[in-house]
């Protein structure tokens, strides 16, 4: 579970958040909405850890891993895109790198044959097994083509690095899967596909999206920051349209008929103040 505890964020004279106290829960997911500018992009910089609240602080239950995915194309350049996507897993990557390193040993010794039985050990409890084939199954599923899977990131045009980029922060499981803007770039049978992955999601997503109708279908709740509050919602983005709407109207009508009543004790009391003069 992700929980914010009276976070605030100010940038200078401007405050972004003011107490804000919220919690995300595990088989749920939360589309982040709010006018531009509100802050939206900020606040999974700030759940992520990338940015530190001003006040207040945000917390992970207790061995939770958090995937974020990437915004800039060109940070993986260097890497091959299977390995790109690896490193969506921090710890299962460096895992494997240090068995690679000890296998590559001409002169093994027993200290690193104990080193790579610890290793193999945790490789197996990650599910390490799996990883190359679930590379692969994400890659495919997002439209990139089996070609691709070797070739180095600096091949790969924008639309392409955007997918891979995607593949790398559902690989793995994460706990908690912060999305800004998923969508952006895909295509049809790529948004169709991720759609599905994210419905089937066992855990906590939170998402930033322009699409609503991605919202719609893929999101459980909604988080709507406005006035340096967020205010969660049950439903999509539908339903919390609905509701806010009703919700306006609602205060609209109450408005009027305090407006109406304070113009009836008005009229009553010009007619009060009329007869006592007259008396």
């Amino acid at each position: 579970m992700l929980k914010t505890h009276d976070v605030s964020l100010r940038f200078g004279k401007r405050i972004l958040f003011e107490d804000v106290t919220t919690k995300f829960s595990p088989g749920n997911c939360y589309g982040i909405i709010g006018a531009n500018g509100a802050g939206k992009s900020t606040l999974l910089k700030v759940l992520s850890g990338e940015i530190d609240p001003t006040s207040g602080n945000v917390s992970v239950s207790p061995g939770k891993r958090i995937a974020v995915l990437k915004q800039d194309q060109y940070e993986f350049d260097e890497f091959v895109v299977r390995e790109t996507v690896l490193m969506g897993h921090k710890k299962l990557f460096k895992i494997m790198a240090e068995k690679d390193a000890i296998y590559a040993k001409s002169d093994f010794s027993n200290e690193d044959g104990m080193k790579v039985s610890d290793l193999e050990d945790e490789f197996a409890e990650l599910n390490g097994w799996e990883a190359e084939s679930e590379v692969s199954t994400l890659l495919s599923g997002l439209g990139v083509a089996d070609e691709l899977h070797e070739k180095k990131m600096s091949e790969l045009s924008g639309n392409e690095k955007v997918k891979v980029l995607l593949a790398q922060a559902l690989f793995g499981n994460p706990d908690i899967l912060l999305l800004d803007e998923p969508t952006n770039h895909l295509d049809i049978q790529s948004i169709d596909w991720l759609e599905e992955f994210l419905i089937t999601f066992k855990n906590t997503v939170i998402v930033i999206s322009h699409d609503r109708h991605f919202l719609n279908n893929v999101c459980t709740h909604i988080a709507d920051i406005d006035y340096g509050k967020v205010a969660v919602y049950t439903g999509n983005y539908d339903f919390w349209l609905e509701s806010s709407q009703l919700a306006l109207q609602q205060t609209k009508d109450k408005n009027k008929k305090t407006e109406a009543k304070r113009k009836e004790l008005e009229a009553f009391v010009a007619r009060f103040s009329a007869n006592a003069s007259k008396s």
